[in-house]
């Protein structure tokens, strides 16, 4: 069988990056049974409600939901499990420092996605965002909207 090559997006939390206003990004594999691979490959995860914290000096991805697999038998594994990240010890030590020296910050899944045949998360040290820091954003976007839609006019000779 050929191996496989680039990267291929399982899921992503939209919902994090509209909540949290994300600082830095690593990338981490994950420890997986057979059966939460082939559920992946059918692209069946919710990133939702995810969240990964310290155990133990090292750090685990709690509130992942991978389906059962339907073709699984009694070998089947748990939907929600706690599932252990592959990250270097350096940089698991910079997160965790980073962690205890912030005040207020996550670290938070952003994103699930199959890269060369292995499946991957992307992390995000984050710092929750206020309504107000929501809605600046908003307006801030939409403001970008309207100078595009009336450049857009002005190129092409309508006002």
């Amino acid at each position: 069988m050929a191996k496989e090559t680039g990267t291929k997006l399982i899921a992503s939390n939209k919902k994090a990056r509209h909540d949290y206003a994300i600082l830095r990004t690593y990338e981490a594999g994950l420890v997986l049974a057979g059966t939460e691979v082939k559920s992946l490959r059918l692209g069946r995860a919710s990133l939702v409600d995810a969240f990964a914290q310290e155990h133990e000096g090292e750090i685990m991805l709690y509130g992942l939901h991978i389906a059962e697999y339907g073709f699984g038998s009694w070998t089947n594994h748990a939907p929600r499990r706690t599932r252990k990240l592959l990250l270097h010890k350096t940089e698991i030590v910079k997160i965790l420092n980073t962690l205890r020296d912030g005040t207020g910050l996550t670290l938070v899944p952003l994103s699930m996605y199959f890269k060369d045949g292995w499946v991957k998360v992307e992390l995000g040290i984050a710092r929750g965002l206020k309504s107000w820091d929501k809605r600046q954003v908003l307006a801030e976007r939409d403001a970008k909207k309207e100078i595009a839609r009336e450049m857009g006019r002005r190129l092409k000779g309508r006002r």
